[in-house]
């Protein structure tokens, strides 16, 4: 059976009334900020806030619910990197199934230790999703567990198609969906809706430049295996996509975009900071096309970015948001050569304060500075408002004959 028999507009219906009660009914909000940024009328579908931080729920109950007897006692086996892994172990407990989930090595710590902490076994192997796979298939074989697909199977998709189904009862005739793409799964189902609901709306996927298999697959006609290389948007790290899922999609997709990491962590930075949410890289890809100018024919016209998933890891997060602040201009770093002597680092901190700039650390270079023994070199690193505070900055310390020597967060210092 094809997957355009097996998989269709009707078992998306069906798969939304099974998991009705089990799954939220994430909220599509309009959003004014983004809407300024990227000058058209943006909606955000917030996938993140279900309980496992992912859109993965839908497909994952969905498929749960499927298993005949047999199937559920004795349990289920997945390779994901873990938004997949976390829905299965989540909703296995719910439903008394038990779950075996294969990550890759590099996978999230925050989602290993969740996905113990809801019951699951977790194993640990390979590089990457298809080194997890191989080992997922020797549990099947071993202990005959059912294999879920993450991303090509018909009771996924067609619960990740349930995203669309809401989309189209909360926001009325939106021009266009944009929609991360890893394997190809959550793409499927969307485009699968969208065609049947609404025709004319576009539905666009937002592959990472690090792992383009949905780009590659468009190019050759089928799938091709392509590098998957280490990107914050590690839950699209799928180095090709389903056969499946690419059937479906193909002919109901408009477009596929790539975006670079830089782009991505400006996406989460402004998620956190004007929409107060905490989104992956692979969340955050549909604002990150916008903020790349790689979506200006959208530009005028309503837009919903579906933000799918908000497990990040803590400390990458952190990293993250001051990287993008420095990307932006607003966290800058620099040399400031001064006269080193009672009162030179206070001259310093009250020229910087003066300007309405924040200093959030300093530390002395003695050994490593000038030979001139009167002076010291001070790194500091201070937060503006922006490229043209910063020059600003430069041109006062400069004026008060101080030398400034820029690290990072602007590329050039006008008059230097």
């Amino acid at each position: 059976m094809t997957a355009e028999v097996s998989i269709t507009y009707e078992r998306v219906v069906e798969a939304a009334a099974r998991i009705e009660g089990g799954v939220l009914r994430s909220p599509c909000v309009p959003s004014p900020h983004l809407s300024e940024i990227c000058k058209a009328e943006i909606w955000c579908k917030l996938d993140y806030q279900q309980a496992t931080g992912s859109f993965k729920e839908r497909g994952a109950r969905n498929a749960l619910l499927l298993l005949n007897p047999t199937q559920r006692s004795r349990g289920v086996v997945a390779a994901s990197a873990g938004n997949h892994a976390l829905a299965l172990a989540y909703h296995g407990r719910d439903l008394k199934v038990p779950i075996t989930v294969v990550m890759p090595k590099f996978a999230p710590l925050v989602k290993q230790v969740r996905c113990r902490d809801y019951g699951a076994r977790v194993v640990l192997h390979g590089d990457n999703i298809a080194d997890a796979r191989q080992r997922a298939d020797e549990f099947v074989a071993a202990e005959s567990l059912s294999y879920i697909n993450g991303f090509n199977d018909a009771a996924i998709i067609s619960g990740a198609g349930t995203c669309a189904l809401e989309i189209f009862d909360q926001v009325s005739e939106p021009d266009a969906i944009v929609v991360p793409v890893g394997g190809g799964g959550l793409i499927a189902g969307v485009s699968l809706v969208s065609r049947e609901r609404r025709a004319a709306t576009k539905v666009i996927g937002v592959e990472s430049a690090r792992c383009p298999s949905m780009t590659a697959a468009l190019a050759a006609g089928h799938p091709v295996r392509v590098s998957a290389q280490p990107s914050l948007a590690d839950g699209l790290g799928v180095p090709e996509v389903g056969p499946t899922s690419f059937e479906i999609a193909r002919g109901r997709i408009d477009q596929v975009v790539t975006v670079d990491e830089e782009s991505i962590t400006r996406a989460i930075l402004a998620l956190a900071e004007l929409e107060k949410g905490v989104v992956e890289g692979a969340g955050a890809t549909p604002l990150a096309a916008f903020l790349a100018g790689r979506l200006r024919p959208l530009e005028g016209m309503r837009v919903v970015l579906v933000l799918c998933g908000g497990n990040i890891d803590p400390t990458v997060f952190a990293r993250v948001i001051e990287h993008g602040l420095a990307i932006e201009g607003r966290l800058i770093q620099f040399l400031a050569v001064i006269k080193d002597r009672p009162g030179g680092l206070a001259e310093l901190a009250s020229a910087i304060a003066s300007t309405g700039a924040s200093i959030k650390q300093v530390s002395h270079e003695r050994a490593f500075g000038d030979a001139d023994v009167s002076k010291v070199q001070v790194l500091c690193q201070v937060e503006v408002r922006g490229g043209p505070h910063a020059s600003e900055l430069y041109t006062l310390l400069r004026a008060k004959e101080i030398e400034v020597i820029a690290r990072g967060g602007l590329k050039e210092i006008q008059g230097g």
